[in-house]
């Protein structure tokens, strides 16, 4: 089977560095992994003007006829999301994964007032303009992985999708999502995935 080049984006506070052993776990099954710092990571940015730089690796380390895989990990997949829905990815991308992904909110964004928090939070204007035509999504293999107990997305539902292949996995705790062997095999599972 050809193997797509695999983009890995991550979340709030965190670097690429959070996807080490994903990255190297993946790279051991045969895959070329991407990944990049969003800058800042911290949430002052908009989610929307950070989905910019990912259309702008994409464009500057990918050919524009060559599909790629992509994987948001929680803000991150919120992210990717916008990248895929308003900037084309959903044209560039064959096999999109979210991992604990606050789809529908989470609480915990209103620990902080910046504007990334707020679109984060449940019922936020972002969240409802990409959830009122979050069915685009079915033009790609897509994936949400997630745990009921994540602490981080809450609540941990909150990652579950009306569409694409729903994994939930016993993992505690949100850091864990990129460092349990369960939730390392899921994503392997949804890379190997085969295309309708």
């Amino acid at each position: 089977m050809k193997r797509n080049q695999v983009l890995l984006i991550h979340g709030i506070f965190r670097k690429l560095g959070v996807f080490n052993k994903m990255s190297a776990h993946l790279t051991g099954r045969g895959w070329q992994v991407h990944r990049f710092n969003l800058q800042p990571n911290n949430a002052t940015l908009g989610l929307d003007e950070l989905a910019l730089q990912v259309a702008d690796y994409v464009d500057s380390n990918f050919p524009p006829d060559e599909k790629i895989d992509l994987v948001g990990l929680s803000m991150g997949g919120l992210v990717t999301r916008y990248y895929m829905q308003r900037l084309g990815g959903i044209d560039r991308v064959e096999r999109y994964m979210t991992i604990s992904a606050p789809h529908h909110g989470t609480w915990m964004a209103y620990l902080l007032p910046c504007r990334g928090c707020v679109q984060m939070r449940p019922s936020s204007t972002f969240l409802e303009d990409l959830n009122g035509d979050v069915e685009v999504l079915q033009q790609v293999n897509f994936t949400s992985i997630w745990t009921p107990y994540d602490f981080i997305i809450v609540p941990g539902r909150s990652s579950q999708m009306p569409l694409g292949k729903n994994v939930k996995l016993p993992v505690f705790a949100h850091a864990m999502m990129v460092r349990d062997a369960r939730a390392l095999e899921a994503v392997v599972e949804a890379l190997e995935a085969k295309l309708p």
